[in-house]
């Protein structure tokens, strides 16, 4: 009865992580076609194609703002879980990121504008740069922690 209610826990959370990161992964590759398009010589100096670019970047900048909300209440979500739950050191190894997402949704462009990834403001090298370091970042932070968590639900298993 324990071990299947563990089991269960544990395949949830696999799943939902599985699912972060592909968010993330979505971001990164976003992130690249971007990069891209910013340092294609050949689109640039073509007058005919400038309509279409900028439209290409806005459209990967709607769908890079769809994903920030719903990545920071997941990841809301499941520090209050394990909070709940009194898993400290799991929330310990959290903490930090949650506060960083608090941080960055609060410090958003005070325009009115949506969360963030403006496409004029990201179209600038360097914060085009920096948001695709924090992908990088963010994918490598999820795939620790799915392996933490793969390996603590194994643990729980092998011990009863």
């Amino acid at each position: 009865m324990v071990s299947t209610q563990i089991d269960r826990v544990g395949r949830g959370r696999s799943w939902i992580f599985n699912d972060r990161r592909i968010y993330h992964q979505t971001q990164i590759i976003a992130f690249d076609e971007l990069c891209t398009d910013f340092k294609n010589p050949i689109d640039q100096s073509n007058p005919t194609r400038a309509r279409e670019r900028i439209l290409n970047i806005e459209r990967i900048c709607n769908l890079l703002r769809k994903l920030v909300v719903p990545e920071y209440s997941i990841h809301g979500l499941f520090c209050l879980m394990f909070m709940c739950a009194g898993e400290w050191v799991t929330l310990g190894l959290n903490i930090p990121l949650l506060f960083y997402h608090l941080w960055r949704f609060f410090h958003r462009p005070a325009d009115g504008s949506e969360v963030m990834y403006d496409p004029v403001s990201v179209m600038n090298a360097d914060i085009l740069n920096y948001c695709q370091k924090e992908s990088w970042c963010k994918l490598g932070f999820y795939l620790l922690s799915f392996f933490y968590y793969l390996y603590s639900m194994v643990y729980a298993l092998v011990s009863f």
